[in-house]
Formats: structure tokens, C-alpha cells, sequence
């Protein structure tokens, strides 16, 4: 455990930077079916009802969009989400409808990369999430 953190039930967050904290954090919202708890202009974020983490959404003025799968001398992904899913197709049909994009990458079969619209790429896939720690992403 780090010096000075403390025990259970701390708040765990991920933040991802975007020209658009507001809309991205809609996109993830409604993507995730989570709450939006903060909405500036700079920050925000969404998290699942009584959970202890969460998503931020960081202002980056001078956000570079990743491009994945990486290419040498370009803006190379920092994170990824890997999402279940019960139904891949409505689910990717949903992100598409929400603003997401197709990669046109798309390493597994069982596995859909989408990237939402800061540029981001994140998975959707059915099955346990031991399946999800093997997406070569």
C-alpha cells in the first residue's frame, strides 16, 4: 500500500484528457449507463451508482489525437477501457449512434475496438474479463 493512502473505501478514478471534458463525459455516460456527478467546463465526471471509482474528463487544450494501433513518431495511446458487454452488436451500434467510430483495426473477432470521439480507443467484448486482460491492444 502507498505511504499515506488509506485503507477501503478510498475513490479510484481514471482520467482521460480531451478538447471536450462535457461531451466526452455524456459519450462515457451513456455508454457505461453511469451517472455524471461534476460538469465544468475543464472537469468532469461520471461514475456508477453507490461505487468507489470513477471517470474524470481533463481539459487538454492541446490534446493530440492517439493513433492506434501506434504508429512510430505519432500521438500513441495512453489508455484503453476494456468494456463487457452482453450484446457486442447492439453495444457497438450503440457507441456508433453516440458518437463513437469503428477502428479499422480489429484484432479479435470476439472483440470490438471503437474510438470514441476524442480519439481514444476502447474495447467492447461478451465473456469474462480474464478475456479482456488478453486483447492485444
Amino acid at each position: 500500500m502507498l505511504s499515506g493512502r488509506r485503507p477501503p473505501h478510498d475513490y479510484l478514478g481514471t482520467v482521460i484528457g480531451t478538447p471536450d471534458p462535457r461531451g466526452l463525459a455524456r459519450f462515457y455516460a451513456e455508454v457505461l449507463g453511469w451517472t455524471i456527478h461534476s460538469d465544468e467546463e475543464d472537469w468532469a465526471t461520471i461514475a456508477p451508482e453507490r461505487a468507489h471509482v470513477y471517470l474524470g474528463f481533463q481539459l487538454e487544450r492541446n490534446h493530440i489525437e492517439p493513433k492506434w494501433p501506434a504508429l512510430e513518431g505519432e500521438q500513441q495511446m495512453q489508455i484503453h477501457l476494456d468494456i463487457e458487454v452482453s450484446d457486442l452488436e447492439a453495444a457497438v451500434a450503440a457507441a456508433l449512434r453516440l458518437g463513437g467510430r469503428l477502428s479499422e483495426h480489429q484484432p479479435q473477432e470476439e472483440v470490438r475496438v471503437i474510438i470514441d470521439p476524442a480519439g481514444h480507443p476502447f474495447c467492447l467484448y461478451v465473456g469474462a474479463p480474464e478475456e479482456a486482460a488478453q486483447t492485444p491492444v
